[in-house]
Formats: C-alpha cells, sequence, structure tokens
C-alpha cells in the first residue's frame, strides 16, 4: 500500500476547516472515561473501577456550543511504563502535541505520585490547559478544590463527571479557551462509509486499521485481548470517506472470564449496528471457525454489508492453489455466506490493501441501490413463469406484486394470496433471483411476506344477518267487557304508502261493523 491509495480525509479540501481537538489526560482510575461518554451523551468508553481499563485513545465527534470538535478518551498514565503500560502512556502523552485543549484530570480524594509527574509533564502546555478536580459530588468536598490552586494552573474547576455537576461550567471555559460562540444549530455531518473490523482476537484487526488510517490508532501487541474500546479512524480512498472501527476480539462466551472483557464483546457486537460494511477477519492459517460463523450470523441478521478477510496470507506455505482452495472449503462449510465476497490480504505488508477497499466500496454501492416497484413486479411475473409457486392444500400459492421497503439493508414486501405454509424454498428462489436478475450479489436480502385483501365486490350479496330470537313480553291482563277483541293494527314502516292505505281502510271498516250491531 503506498500514499497514493489511501490519504488522510479531506486532504483536497482546502476550504474545509480543521476540527478542534480536545483530549483528557490524567492517571488511571481518576474518571476520564465517565467525564468522556457524560460529554458525547453516550456510553462510548467503557468504565470500570479497576485501573487502567483504557488502552488506546477513543476520539469521537462532539458537539462544543453546536461546533463539532473531536474529543479524545485517553489511558491512564503510570509511573510503571512495562510492557503494554508503556504503550498507553506514550500514546496518551502524543495527543499533548496536536491537542488544541487539555482536560487535564485529578482526584480531589488523593493526589498520587503520578498525578505529580504529570503536573511537572505538563508545564510546557500551561496555555491549553484546564485542571478539572473530579469526584466533587457533595457540599462537604467543595472546600477540597481550593488545595488545586497551589499547581499554578489559571484554570481549575470542580466537578463530579458521574452526577454531571459542573459540566456547563466545563463547556464554557472550553469554548473561551478555543475562542467559539455558541451557534444556534449544528452543522450537518459528512457522509463517509462505516467500516467495522471484527473477529477473533489476534487476526490482525488493529493492524489492519493502522494501516488503513495511516497512523498508530490501535495498541498492536501479541498478547490477546488488547484492544477493549471500539477505536475510530478516518481516511480517503479514491476520493470518497471512509470511517473505520477497530473492535476488540470476540471470543466464545465460556471464555470470557472477566467483566472487562463482557463489556469489551458487547461493545464490539453493538458496533455491527453502526456499521455499513463489516469486515470479519479470518486467521488464514486456522481457517473458518464456529467462532466465526456466530459473528457472520450477527452480521446477516442485521442486514449488514459482510466481507470475510483472509489475512495473514504472507504467512502460508506457498503450495499451488492453497488460497483457492481455503475460499471453496469456507463456501464449503458456510453456504449461508455463498454472496459475501473473499478477500486475501497480508495487513502486516500492506498486501492487497486496494482491492479490499474497492470491494468495500462496491458492497457500500449495493447496500444503498434502489429497484423500481415497476421494474420488480415485472421481474415477479417472469420469476413466476419460469418457476411457478408449488400448489398447497387450498390450492397453488402465487405472488401477486411488491416493492422494496429499504435500502442499507436491502429489504423487499411480497404480497401473495395466502401467508400460512407459503414455501421457504420459494422465497429462496426469488432471494437468488434478485441477486441475479437486480444486481444485488454482494449483500444480504431480506423478503417479507404480506397476505394480500381483496376488496368486497359490488356484484356480491350482503350477508344475511340472523336475529335472535327474544321472548316475547306477556300481554298486560285486561277486563272482559264481554265485546268481541279488536286485533292490534300492524306495524308499519315509514314511507310504506300502500301499507299506510290499507291501515285506513282496515279502521274505516272496523268502525262500520261496530256501529251496525249497536243499532241492531
Amino acid at each position: 500500500m503506498t500514499d497514493s491509495i489511501i490519504s488522510p480525509p479531506f486532504e483536497l479540501d482546502t476550504e474545509q476547516p480543521k476540527m478542534p481537538v480536545i483530549a483528557i489526560i490524567g492517571r488511571p482510575n481518576v474518571g476520564k472515561s465517565t467525564l468522556f461518554n457524560r460529554l458525547i451523551g453516550k456510553r462510548r468508553a467503557i468504565t470500570d473501577p479497576t485501573p487502567g481499563v483504557t488502552r488506546d485513545t477513543i476520539p469521537e465527534r462532539w458537539l462544543l456550543g453546536n461546533h463539532p470538535v473531536t474529543i479524545i478518551d485517553s489511558g491512564g498514565v503510570k509511573i510503571d511504563r512495562e510492557g503494554l503500560d508503556g504503550l498507553v502512556a506514550d500514546k496518551s502523552l502524543a495527543l499533548l502535541e496536536i491537542s488544541d485543549a487539555i482536560v487535564f484530570m485529578m482526584d480531589c480524594t488523593d493526589v498520587t505520585a503520578e498525578d505529580r509527574e504529570l503536573l511537572e509533564f505538563l508545564r510546557p502546555f500551561t496555555d491549553k490547559i484546564v485542571l478539572v478536580v473530579n469526584k466533587i459530588d457533595t457540599p462537604s468536598r467543595d472546600d477540597l478544590l481550593w488545595e488545586y490552586y497551589e499547581y499554578g494552573y489559571q484554570r481549575v474547576l470542580g466537578i463530579s463527571a458521574a452526577h454531571g455537576h459542573g459540566i456547563e461550567e466545563l463547556e464554557d471555559t472550553l469554548l473561551g479557551m478555543l475562542n467559539l460562540i455558541s451557534l444556534d444549530e449544528a452543522p450537518d455531518e459528512l457522509e463517509s462509509v462505516k467500516v467495522a473490523i471484527l473477529g477473533k482476537p489476534n487476526t490482525g484487526k488493529s493492524t489492519l486499521a493502522n494501516l488503513l488510517v495511516g497512523e498508530d490508532i490501535s495498541i498492536v501487541s501479541d498478547i490477546a485481548g488488547t484492544t477493549r474500546d471500539v477505536v475510530m479512524g478516518a481516511f480517503s480512498y479514491k476520493g470518497s470517506d471512509f470511517t473505520v472501527l477497530d473492535t476488540a476480539g470476540i471470543r466464545r462466551k465460556n471464555k470470557v472470564d472477566d467483566d472487562v472483557e463482557y463489556y469489551s464483546v458487547n461493545r464490539a457486537i453493538k458496533t455491527i449496528d453502526e456499521a455499513d460494511v463489516v469486515l470479519l477477519m479470518i486467521d488464514a492459517i486456522e481457517g473458518l471457525s464456529d467462532q466465526d460463523k456466530k459473528i457472520a450470523q450477527l452480521i446477516v441478521r442485521r442486514g449488514k454489508g459482510i466481507i470475510l478477510v483472509l489475512n495473514k496470507i504472507d504467512l502460508l506455505p506457498g503450495i499451488a492453489n492453497e488460497l483457492e482452495a481455503i475460499k471453496d472449503r469456507m463456501r464449503f462449510l458456510f453456504p449461508v455466506l455463498s454472496f459475501s465476497p473473499i478477500s486475501a490480504i497480508s495487513a502486516t505488508q500492506g498486501k492487497d490493501i486496494g482491492k479490499l477497499l474497492d470491494t468495500v466500496w462496491a458492497v457500500w454501492r449495493q447496500l444503498n441501490k434502489r429497484i423500481d416497484t415497476s421494474t420488480l413486479n415485472t421481474a415477479i411475473r417472469e420469476w413466476g413463469e419460469a418457476y411457478q409457486p408449488p400448489r398447497g392444500s387450498s390450492g397453488h400459492f402465487k405472488v401477486m406484486y411488491g416493492t422494496q421497503i429499504s435500502a442499507n439493508p436491502i429489504r423487499f414486501l411480497m404480497f401473495v394470496n395466502r401467508i400460512k405454509d407459503f414455501p421457504q424454498s420459494y422465497i429462496q428462489y426469488m432471494k437468488n433471483c434478485i441477486r441475479r436478475d437486480l444486481g444485488f450479489t454482494q449483500v444480504p436480502i431480506e423478503i417479507s411476506l404480506r397476505e394480500r385483501k381483496r376488496n368486497a365486490s359490488l356484484h356480491d350479496r350482503p350477508t344475511k344477518v340472523v336475529k335472535r330470537d327474544t321472548p316475547a313480553k306477556a300481554a298486560p291482563s285486561a277486563k272482559r267487557s264481554g265485546g268481541k277483541a279488536v286485533a292490534k293494527s300492524k306495524g308499519t314502516k315509514p314511507g310504506n304508502k300502500a301499507a299506510l292505505g290499507k291501515e285506513v281502510r282496515r279502521t274505516a271498516k272496523q268502525s262500520r261493523n261496530a256501529n251496525t250491531k249497536k243499532r241492531g
């Protein structure tokens, strides 16, 4: 890979202003990640009482007074810098030069030797530092803040990152340090292709992320589980902007033995929802494992683009057609991913990275593709003529018409005559036809069914309503007068003139008969 293939984002856009950078620095366990999550409004960094949980620097876009800035959570700086602790400290202190503002955090309950070392190390950067004293949770701790003015910093604030006390004052201070004025509306975020890198531990995820971004955003180590948080970086490729998300290695559930790794795995799985395309890293030496299959199923269920990335091909023995044999075996072991592209790379040597990014772009284009309803319905009729749906107990199943209801993920809705017992084989047949004829060859497809409701015809006879028999009311007892019983007049419907005329004639006849009897 060369610099001409991948470049930092916005390199060619001279009018694009540089986004201010704010770094949070401090020793372990002073609440840096808690403050970071509080400011950005979500649980981005893992918080745990165990010191040294954060290892990599974690950047995030944050709206400060509706101004977009980059805020970075860093790992705790320790005096004892052995192994990973030294790498963590070096990455954190490297932020001092590139930051426009530095939030130096201390704990109001204790000042340690690590705090004092940092106090001296930060002296050259006093002009862009605000000293934030954390864990002032109760009024009884307010007086502790005065002790920190003796260190000579002109900006000293007391906050409680856990409870949100003093956060507004901190934001106002940062606005003043950056010479910014609050805006009424925030600018739109620039569109980019979001690429997440997932896989088992030690498959080369962090190495690939560093290679794409062009800097060491993730700590690379032979120790499994080095990456804990989701590490973000950006780069440009052939004029398009990309965001890469490096995640922690996902092991089997029974192998996860501590809380920090549990949260790391959960963060990695949640990254699937944030990404457009997921690179599933597979060790070319070990091949496809059951854990890789489970990760792939999570990705497919969410409708995300997935590329199987065979890493470490530089370590293969070099047998003829060995790489093709590995790919064929992967297709055989996991036919559900028959649509997924397979890219073979070497992250350490930068081999075939351009081909991988071309594949990412092709998959992203398919994820955002839409098909006109008329084109889809023409294709549905042709597919039905070529292969008619099978017959069920109540007759043939039929696909009346369909429409695409969403892109990224790709979802179609098909209207059928009956949903019950609709054959899954025909649904798979339609998926294959959609991929073959409509250009969705490299992305997962979901098809939902809905039963079409027929409109009632004007010529259909209405259903006769059967009224229940009601018990007749008992007639009131009447005194016998000795005369002839008079029949009750028949009820008439309003507007029935013929029945009304009959009633009038019947009443007149009864009256004449009564008068004749009296005269006799």
